[in-house]
Parts: C-alpha cells; structure tokens; sequence
C-alpha cells in the first residue's frame, strides 16, 4: 500500500494543542490499514493522529538534542496497522497463553428504571463500594440488575460515588466542551541540560516519576520508556494493581510501591523526586495535594521538572474530583449513547481510545516541554480527548487495503512470564515488564 501526502486535520489539531509549530505537521504520511472504524465517530483518527503528534514531538525532541532543526527531519510515516494494534493492546495480551480478564462480572451496562447505567467494578475495592452502597445481598450479576433496576440512573450513580463506588448514568447529550491540553504554567526555569541522545531514543538519560494507574497514564509512560526514559512507577502498597493490567503497560518501566505517610517511605521518594525530570500524574484532583506533593507544591520546589496531570473528568466543574475510567467517561459523555445498538442498549468504542489518545498526548506533551527545557505544568483529561473527538474530529477516507494484527504483536519474557504484546507504534521494548511492585525505588545510573 502506498503512502499517503495529504495534510492530516486530526494530527494538525493535536499538534497546535499541544503548541507545536503547524508547519511540521506537514512531515506526517500514513501507511498500512486498520480497523477502528467502525461505529459513528471518528476512532481512527483520534487514534492515527494522537500517534502522530507523539512522534513529532518525539523528532522535535531529536532535533533539539542533536542540534539540527525539526524540520530538518525526513519525513515520518506512521503505519496505521501498528496504531490499531496498539490502541487495543489489552485485547491482544496473553499470558503464558492465558486471555486476561479485561472487565469483571459487575462491570457493564444495567437498565435502570429511567434509563442505563454503566459500572466499573474491576478493582476489589470498588466492587466492593458498589455492593456496600446498593445494599446487594451478593456480588452476582443477578443481584446488581434487580438493584439497578428498581433505581432511577443518577440515584445509582450518586449511591455509588457516595459509598466510594462507580457507576454514571448514561446521558445522551454530548458533555460540556473541554480543552485537548492545559498548559497551566509555561516554560519558566529550566530543568537539567540535556546532552546528546542516540538516535531513535530522544528521551535517553531523563528520568520520569510515573504516578499512574490503569491505562492512559501508564501507555505515556510507557512510551516514554521506549524513546529511552528511566520510568519508575510508583504505587501505594495498600492500593492493589491487576497483574494483567501491568503485564500490558508494564513496558519501558520499573516499578516500585511506596508509602507515602510513612516517614521512610515518604523519604526514599522525596529522594527520587530530588532527581526527577518529568513527574507523570493519574490520580483526581486533589488526591495528592493533601499530602503536599500537587504540581503547585512541585514546582514551587523544584522550578525545573515537568509535571503532566491526567484526570477523568477534566479539571474544573462539580465532576472534576470523581473518580472515573474511559468506560465511564464514554457513558457520561454521550458516546455510549451515540454508540447504541438495536433496542437502545448502549455501546461502546471499538477502543478504549479516550484512554489510549489520551496516553499518547500526554507523552507528546512530555517530549515538547522537554525539548523547551523544562519547568511546565500541562493537564489533560479523558474528558478533554472526548470533547475533541466528539466536536473536533471527522472521518478521513481509508486508503484501502486488509488489517491484520499479526504484524504487530510479539512475543516477550516477562516478570509474569511469557507474554504476547501489541509492539508500540514507535519500536521494540527491550524487555518485557517486571513484575508490579517488585523492583527496588532508585534510579538507574546515567
């Protein structure tokens, strides 16, 4: 299949949101198939073009430390089969042969008595938060359907948030506008100069404190792996991950669990953050200020770093403190809604890809605020990305041509052992993932 030369709309959206120079949006061509097209909104370009503006500002950031000019670069083609791929990365994950449990029994659609619900109850916290909060005599299916059902859709959804659970009601209108990115403090002090980098691998030598969870916040950082970051995750002891989940984000990173209101703890990480680079960002607003590590609090020590935050909701409005994930987000959006089947039952993306563009954007966000030396502060949302992809974004014709992930997965020892993985859009992890929580909290040697 040929390459494409047309100027991409979705990719030329992205790239000035994030305040990239317009004209290298030029360097972009497409090759190769997918197959996220289906369904009434335009998944796969918010996929294609989300990729894209990574990679330009992972070039941008080439350039920068190897003092040639951006668009000085050859062109960047970008396969649209390695993208499809990679945007469902979950679905192509086995390990040691084994499917991973992608969402548990109580996680899905219920008819309510006004309307549709969706819940999230794949954490063993928030499961049980929803049988707590709607008084369920068992954590079955069957229990939750008649709970549901004899409730209107926001007195489930506010019963559940209110107990610490997660269930939105489906609304059919599209939520309020929201921005793609915030750069809530541009470029002040300069951060560590950054030498010479090898090629391919533009983030060589920085070094990313990954305070993310679940999916959008760990495919940035592990992307930021790949281009070459040292990438330490940190988690909270009593805060559980899903060995499936880390199987699959796992890539590019090491990761450590730390208490932070525990003295030691909290000292090992003030330690860490003292070398910091970059500090990625996934929990709600306001979790982590009450323990004095918010981006205000970071930068006002450390004016250099780079601080991405990502949330659900977006970061102003009554919803901007709840807790959410890109199913719940789809239904309180209105895309679940707009992705209805036969008999109005709500539907889905044929991705996750509120969490997977999001992902990719904060990684760009990332490559360019490091490529400017340092010391920004940039937001992003769910919410944002689905505000664009709803309002921003249209089909492009696909050039033609059959998809097959084959391609693009691979087969790779791990901490869970072997595992098969979706490649990233952008090359090959060297390893595989360690296991969560089983490495030590410092920083590999420069």
């Amino acid at each position: 299949m040929g390459i494409s030369d047309e100027r991409d709309r979705g990719t030329a959206g992205a790239w000035a949101a994030l305040g990239g120079a317009p004209e290298l949006v030029d360097r972009v061509r497409f090759t190769g198939a997918g197959d996220l097209g289906e369904g009434p909104l335009p998944v796969r370009e918010l996929a294609r073009a989300t990729v894209s503006a990574c990679a330009l500002a992972a070039g941008e950031l080439a350039a920068v430390r190897g003092a040639a000019a951006p668009g000085d670069a050859p062109p960047l083609v970008v396969d649209e089969g390695a993208v499809a791929t990679a945007f469902v990365s979950e679905r192509h994950l086995r390990v040691e042969g084994r499917a991973p449990v992608t969402f548990a029994p109580l996680s899905g659609f219920w008819q309510a008595a006004d309307g549709w619900v969706r819940t999230h109850a794949n954490y063993p916290h928030h499961r049980a938060a929803l049988v707590r909060a709607l008084g369920l005599p068992s954590a079955t299916p069957e229990a939750l359907r008649a709970a549901v059902a004899a409730r209107t859709a926001a007195e489930t959804q506010e019963l559940a948030y209110g107990a610490g659970g997660l269930a939105v009601a489906v609304t059919r209108e599209y939520g309020a506008p929201q921005p793609l990115v915030e750069c809530v403090r541009p470029a002040g002090a300069r951060g560590r100069t950054l030498g010479a980098a090898p090629s391919g691998r533009p983030a060589t030598g920085v070094r990313v404190l990954d305070l993310t969870r679940v999916i959008a916040g760990p495919v940035a950082t592990r992307t930021l792996g790949l281009l070459g970051a040292d990438v330490l995750r940190i988690d909270s002891p009593g805060l559980p991950e899903a060995d499936d989940a880390y199987a699959d984000t796992g890539f590019g990173k090491r990761s450590a669990r730390l208490d932070l209101e525990a003295p030691g703890d909290r000292a090992v990480f003030e330690g860490l953050l003292a070398e910091a680079d970059v500090v990625v960002s996934g929990y709600r607003p306001g979790a982590l200020e009450r323990l004095g590590l918010g981006a205000a609090d970071l930068l006002e020590r450390r004016p250099g770093l780079v601080v991405a935050e990502l949330c659900a909701w977006g970061w102003t409005g009554p919803w901007a403190a709840r807790r959410g994930f890109d199913s719940l987000v789809q239904a309180g959006y209105g895309i679940a809604a707009r992705c209805a089947g036969a008999g109005g039952v709500p539907g889905v993306l044929p991705a996750q890809a509120l969490d997977h563009g999001t992902g990719y954007l904060v990684a760009a966000g990332v490559l360019r605020a490091l490529a400017g030396g340092g010391g920004q502060w940039l937001r992003f949302s769910l919410a944002g990305t689905a505000s664009w992809l709803v309002r921003d974004l249209a089909a492009v014709p696909v050039a033609g041509g059959a998809y097959e992930a084959g391609p693009w997965l691979r087969e790779t020892p791990s901490g869970y052992g072997v595992v098969r993985h979706a490649a990233s859009p952008f090359g090959e992890w060297a390893v595989g993932p360690s296991r969560w929580g089983a490495d030590p909290a410092v920083w590999l040697p420069r």
